[in-house]
C-alpha cells in the first residue's frame, strides 16, 4: 500500500489526492459503508489515464465516483481490496458549445443542473431531468444510463449523447467526441460504455445533444380513479397532443400521505388526498397553447370518466410547485425508511396489472404500506414497501429478500426489468444472474474480460466474475 501511494503521488499533483473522508464512503440509503485506499481527483483526461495505468500495473481496484447519488451501491465497496476512488469532481469544463447545431461538449464532473443552465442560457435545453440533478454528475448519469421524467419524449441518457471520451482500464484513451449525428465508422463504443456502470471504462467527457427550448410549457394535476384510467388517459393525451407530451407521472395516495407526515413541506392541490393522480407536462412551440390543450384534454377525459378533478398550472411558478410535489416524494420515502425499494419497468400496457397483482404477492410475506409512483409514460415504476405505523424497517430485515423476490418474480412474469433506470450496481448482481438472459451474460463477461482483463474497474458491480 505504501509503495502504491508513493507511486501515485509521483504521477499526480498534490491537489489531485484527497483525504479519505466519509462523504465518499456513504450512499443515500445508508445500507452500505465503503472503503478506500485513496481518493483521487484528477483534473484532466491525461491524469485519469495515468491513474488507471498505475492501477492496472499494480492490480489495484478503482471505483469511478460521480455525485454519489446512486441507489444500488455502484459507487462503493464493502469487501475485497480497498480501492482507489476516482472522483471527476475537478473535471467540469465546458469544452465547446455549438449554438447553431445545438450541441455541447463538457467534462464528466459537470453537475446536471449546471448543464441545464448552460443550455438554457443559449435557448436550448438538455432534457435529462431527475430529482438529484443538483448533485448528480454527468459521468455517473451516463455510466448508469439515467432515465428521469422526460423519457417519454426525449429518451434515456444514451439517446442524448453524440460522442464520448473515456479511459480504459489500462489507461488507453478513447476519444469519439464528434458532434456528428451520423457516424458509422466501426463499433459504437459510446453505447457500450454508457450504462456499463464504470466496469468497462471511465467516461471523462461527452458531446451532448440539445433540443430547442419549448416556447411555452404547461402542466396539470388530475385525479384518476385507477391505474387503468391513468393508462387510458395517457393514450388520450398522446393522441391529442402527440410529441408535445413531455412527461406523464403516476402518483399514489400513500406518497402524498408520507409528504403530509414527514415533509418536505409541499403544497398539495387536492384535499382529501386522492387514491391516484397524474402529473401531465407539455412543451409547445411558438403558437402553441399548453393551457388550452390541457383544458381540452381534461374535458375529453372527464366526459370519458377518466378524471374526476384537476388543476391546470396558471404560471411557471405553479408548474414548478407541481413538480416539487413529485420530486419531494423520494425524500419523504427516505424519511419514513423503506423496507425494500424497487426500480422496475413493465410494458406500459401492463402497468395496471402489475399494480393490481403486486399487493397480494407482498401480502403473502407480511403487512406493509405500499407507495407506488413513477413514469407511467415509459412503464417505469418506483414500487416501495414500508413498515406499518409503529414499526421500523429494521423490524423487517429478515423479510427484505422475500419481498424483493415477490416483486421481481412478478416483473419477470410480465416481461419487465428489475432494473429500469438506477442500474445494477452491487445491489442487483444476484438479480441480473437470476433474471438476465444467459446468452447476454456470456457476452457481457467476454466484453469485461477483453476490456478489463485484470478486473480492476468497479469490481463486484454488475457482474460476478
Amino acid at each position: 500500500m505504501t509503495d502504491f501511494l508513493t507511486r501515485l503521488a509521483a504521477i499526480l499533483p498534490p491537489q489531485a489526492i484527497r483525504d479519505v473522508t466519509p462523504a465518499y464512503l456513504e450512499e443515500p440509503r445508508g445500507r452500505w459503508q465503503g472503503r478506500a485506499l485513496a481518493i483521487v481527483a484528477p483534473a484532466s483526461v491525461d491524469e485519469v489515464s495515468a491513474v488507471l495505468g498505475l492501477c492496472s500495473q499494480t492490480g489495484t481496484p478503482v471505483i469511478p465516483y460521480g455525485g454519489g447519488t446512486g441507489l444500488v451501491g455502484g459507487q462503493l465497496a464493502e469487501e475485497g481490496t480497498a480501492p482507489v476512488i476516482l472522483t471527476l469532481e475537478r473535471m467540469r469544463a465546458l469544452r465547446s458549445f455549438d449554438v447553431d447545431a445545438g450541441t455541447l461538449t463538457i467534462e464528466a464532473g459537470a453537475i446536471l443542473q449546471d448543464i441545464h443552465a448552460m443550455a438554457e442560457a443559449q435557448g436550448w435545453i438538455f432534457p435529462l431531468t431527475l430529482a438529484s440533478q443538483g448533485s448528480a454528475r454527468l459521468g455517473g448519469l451516463l455510466a448508469t444510463n439515467a432515465g428521469g421524467v422526460n423519457v417519454i419524449r426525449y429518451g434515456n441518457a444514451r439517446d442524448l449523447v453524440l460522442g464520448i471520451e473515456a479511459v480504459l482500464a489500462d489507461g488507453t484513451v478513447i476519444n469519439t467526441l464528434s458532434p456528428l449525428r451520423k457516424n458509422n465508422m466501426g463499433y459504437d463504443l459510446r453505447h457500450l460504455l454508457i450504462g456499463s456502470e464504470g466496469t468497462l471504462g471511465v467516461i471523462t467527457a461527452a458531446s451532448l445533444r440539445l433540443f430547442p427550448k419549448p416556447a411555452r410549457q404547461g402542466a396539470a394535476m388530475v385525479v384518476v380513479p385507477s391505474p387503468e384510467a391513468a393508462l387510458s388517459l395517457l393514450k388520450l393525451a398522446q393522441a391529442r397532443v402527440g410529441d408535445a407530451l413531455s412527461a406523464f407521472e403516476l402518483i399514489s395516495q400513500q406518497g402524498l400521505l408520507f409528504l403530509d407526515a414527514m415533509g418536505p413541506e409541499t403544497r398539495q392541490p387536492f384535499d382529501p388526498r386522492p387514491e391516484w393522480m397524474c402529473l401531465i407536462d407539455l412543451g409547445m412551440g411558438a403558437g402553441g397553447n399548453p393551457e388550452a390543450a390541457l383544458e381540452a384534454l381534461f374535458a375529453a377525459a372527464f366526459e370519458a370518466g377518466l378524471v374526476s378533478d384537476g388543476v391546470i398550472a396558471q404560471s411557471d411558478g405553479q408548474r414548478a410547485e407541481f413538480w416539487a410535489l413529485r420530486e419531494n416524494i423520494p425524500e419523504a420515502n427516505r424519511r419514513i425508511g423503506a423496507v425494500s425499494s424497487h426500480d422496475i419497468s413493465v410494458p406500459v400496457a401492463l402497468v395496471p396489472r402489475f399494480i393490481a397483482e403486486a399487493p397480494a404477492r407482498i401480502g403473502a410475506v407480511g403487512a406493509f404500506r405500499l407507495n407506488c409512483f413513477g413514469h407511467m409514460g415509459d412503464g417505469n415504476l418506483h414500487y416501495n414497501v414500508f413498515p406499518m405505523p409503529g414499526k421500523s424497517r429494521a423490524d423487517h430485515d429478515n423479510q427484505r429478500g422475500a419481498i424483493k423476490r415477490a416483486v421481481h418474480d412478478l416483473v419477470e412474469e410480465l416481461g419487465g426489468s428489475v432494473s429500469a433506470e438506477h442500474g445494477v450496481g452491487r445491489l442487483k448482481v444476484d438479480d441480473l444472474e437470476r433474471y438476465g438472459d444467459p446468452g447476454k451474460l456470456v457476452a457481457m463477461r467476454a466484453i469485461k474480460s477483453a476490456l478489463d482483463p485484470r478486473g480492476i474497474l468497479n469490481p463486484g458491480a454488475v457482474l460476478r466474475l
